[in-house]
């Protein structure tokens, strides 16, 4: 089982793996990596909610075991912060587009240079990134 602390390092970690892959012109790993960064980081927003001690409900609990990115994002209650970052932010939206549509079943597919590298520049973009803007509620 893993706590809010080991969320974000595995998020922070994957992001590092998926870069080294991406170099590497090993696109589909680094595809897949970059949006498992996204689901931890989510995951880590989960967590911070969780209440030691608390018992959590049971759709709260099989909720936050999904992959899709926008179900994690209501589980984690942030979602009108995102529609309104959304609202707000072109460059952004931009970015949570291209990553939102990711899930689990990319680790079955190929992925080409340039799905890539967007992904992971939508990820990483160190002023409008999804990372970025995840680890202000984590």
């Amino acid at each position: 089982m893993l706590n809010r602390s080991q969320l974000q390092k595995l998020a922070l970690i994957r992001l590092k793996e998926a870069k080294v892959l991406l170099d590497n012109d090993l696109y589909s790993g680094a595809y897949y990596l970059s949006g498992y960064v996204i689901e931890c980081a989510l995951k880590a927003c989960i967590a911070k909610r969780t209440r030691e001690f608390d018992f959590p409900d049971k759709k709260t609990v099989l909720d936050s075991y999904s992959h899709d990115l926008e179900k994690l994002v209501k589980t984690a209650r942030i979602e009108v912060l995102l529609k309104e970052h959304l609202e707000n932010e072109p460059e952004f939206e931009k970015n949570w587009s291209c990553v939102k549509d990711w899930s689990e079943e990319s680790r079955y597919k190929e992925y080409n240079p340039e799905k890539a590298n967007d992904i992971y520049l939508a990820v990483n973009d160190t002023n409008y990134g999804v990372l970025q803007w995840v680890q202000q509620y984590w």
